[in-house]
């Protein structure tokens, strides 16, 4: 099952890396290897149903069931002890991932209220990518309606870049919309 995004991957964006940077060898150009998709929620302590409607909300975005996070370690400061659940996450490879890039490219950011395009600067330094999204609601499998509350979540894209600007490059010509400087 090619996906839109896998095809225009091998179509454009791989000889469009190899002429820009010049590698000679089409296993030098940067991948896309994984997508993250993460809610972080301090409620879950108190609210054990919050985290069972994020978890179902994570599996209608992602079209698989998420792993409940638990805390590693004991911080007083915030009533937290160890192995107490704190969120959901679930991690997207493959056809999936591409499908939901897709979508998200697509449907889900064009949705965002005043979107001026992604932060250019939001590099880990070894070409990985991370975006908060402030509301889960932007994204068209999620019903209005069913939502108890607004919840953000963190998306992260992990690639074989080496480099920010590798890195960089590689989801510009994939479709990331990133502002302009």
């Amino acid at each position: 099952m090619a996906t839109r995004l896998r095809e225009k991957y091998e179509g454009e964006v791989l000889p469009a890396m190899r002429e820009h940077f010049g590698y000679e060898n089409v296993m030098q150009v940067p991948k896309l290897v994984k997508v993250v998709i993460n809610i972080g929620m301090g409620e879950a302590l108190t609210d054990a149903n919050a985290l069972d409607k994020a978890a179902d909300e994570v599996a209608a975005i992602t079209g698989q069931k998420p792993v409940i996070n638990r805390a590693k370690r004991s911080i007083a400061n915030f009533r937290l002890r160890a192995g107490n659940p704190i969120g959901v996450s679930a991690t997207l490879r493959g056809a999936r991932m591409y499908e939901f890039l897709d979508r998200l490219i697509v449907a889900a950011l064009p949705r965002i209220r005043d979107f001026q395009g992604l932060n250019p600067n939001a590099f880990d330094g070894r070409g990985n990518y991370s975006l908060g999204l402030r509301e889960q609601l932007i994204f068209p499998e999620i019903d209005y309606d069913r939502v108890d509350k607004v919840r953000g979540l963190q998306v992260t894209i992990v690639t074989t870049a080496k480099t920010d600007e590798e890195g960089r490059r590689l989801l510009e010509l994939v479709g990331l919309p990133f502002q302009k400087n």
